[in-house]
């Protein structure tokens, strides 16, 4: 503090010199003068020779670092902290932020043992599946403990050990898990697009950043919409494990019993070279059906032919043809 460590003689507020402030707010002396540059931080008042600083600034840097924890780039805290500054509040705001960050899942995070991940996975998980699954997130080390992992997703862990029991190598698994999330990170993507135009569009765009009443309507409506999207997947993805796993069984019980009928239950034998030729045409998971409509076909082509009278058809018809 400047004059020791007593108030300001003017103001009646305590006032720092950058080393203190430093100290005080866990801030490196760069890191204050690299947000001064970027006007996240206000400008310390000039008294004679010495830059002094007051509790404004200490208070700013607690909240830099606050929203830093959040995620938040120095950008988007700049944004907020302009809010702020032009009398629009950060209480709104930071609900939203709140709720955007909160947990999107019930699941609880647990506490395993590198003993207990091996006695789960029978034996089996060496020194690289447990750094893939680390690579992953799956695995969380506990500082200070190296036998001791945190398990984000309890879920996701029994998952894997299921699959593994299963028969299911374990680098299988990892591999199917990266293309997996993918996909999923894709849906999400999608599906933030989808109710960003159409429901947050209103509190993002404008001429006016959002006012605090603003942001706490919006963090309502992710709160009310937030379960929309894992309900919507976990329908639709019922709806395409029925839709495959019938394809599947079906195109397997098709390689076994070529040319099983829809009309029919008995069985008959179909030439390679002609079932090959009607995959490739229609697919292996239709071939069947294609065979058994191309039969019916026939049958109902022939019977056509027999109620039609021999010689050919009526001379009238000969005539309007």
């Amino acid at each position: 503090m400047t004059s020791g460590a007593g108030p300001d003689s003017r103001s009646r507020e305590p006032t720092y010199r950058i080393e203190d402030l430093a100290r005080l707010s866990g801030a490196t002396v760069r890191t204050i003068r690299a947000y001064q540059d970027r006007g996240l931080l206000p400008r310390p008042e000039r008294r004679g020779r010495a830059n002094v600083y007051a509790d404004v600034h200490l208070a700013r840097l607690r909240q830099i670092a606050d929203l830093l924890d959040r995620g938040y780039g120095l950008s988007s805290i700049k944004e907020l902290l302009d809010a702020w500054d032009a009398g629009r509040g950060l209480g709104g705001v930071l609900g939203l932020v709140a709720e955007v960050d909160g947990p999107w899942t019930d699941e609880e995070a647990v506490r395993v043992s590198r003993a207990e991940l091996e006695q789960r996975f029978g034996g089996s998980t060496d020194a690289a599946a447990v750094a893939e699954a680390v690579e992953l997130g799956v695995l969380e080390p506990v500082p200070g403990d190296p036998d001791s992992f945190l398990v984000p997703s309890p879920q996701e862990l029994a998952v894997a050990v299921e699959l593994h029991a299963s028969g299911v190598p374990l680098s299988a698994i990892s591999s199917h898990l990266r293309e997996l999330r993918v996909q999923v990170e894709h849906i999400a993507s999608r599906f933030l697009e989808f109710t960003t135009e159409h429901v947050f569009a209103r509190y993002l765009e404008g001429p006016h950043r959002p006012t605090d009443a603003d942001a706490t309507e919006a963090a309502s409506l992710v709160r009310r919409l937030r379960p929309l999207a894992q309900q919507t997947v976990d329908a639709e993805l019922a709806r395409a494990m029925r839709l495959f796993a019938n394809r599947s069984l079906r195109r397997h019980l098709g390689e076994a019993e070529p040319a099983r009928s829809a009309f029919s239950s008995r069985s008959v034998a179909v030439p390679e070279t002609t079932m090959r030729a009607v995959e490739a045409l229609v697919g292996t998971a239709n071939a069947a059906d294609f065979i058994a409509l191309a039969a019916e076909r026939e049958l109902r082509a022939r019977a056509l032919d027999a109620l039609m009278p021999r010689g050919g058809p009526p001379a009238d018809l000969d005539e309007q043809g």
